[in-house]
């Protein structure tokens, strides 16, 4: 999995109010589940010798990884 390059958006907690502060907290308690649960995922599927989604080996211990694409929406 390769890295992009993003511009961070620093923001200081102490000059946004309350109700931004809540918003911009649970953005990030989202962001990270979804990294956990993606991270959980791709450690499942290292774990397994042969993957096959509708019908199609995607994944065996013998070859790489083929015909597989992830992407994050949101």
């Amino acid at each position: 999995m390769g890295t992009k390059n993003k511009k961070i958006k620093r923001i200081d907690l102490l000059d946004i109010p309350d109700s931004e502060k809540a918003k911009v907290i649970r953005e990030l308690k989202q962001s990270l589940r979804q990294t956990i649960i993606e991270a959980k995922l791709w450690s499942a599927f290292l774990q397994c010798e042969n993957v096959t989604i509708n019908g199609q080996p995607v994944l065996s211990s013998d070859d790489s990884l083929n015909g597989f694409l992830m992407s994050r929406t949101g």
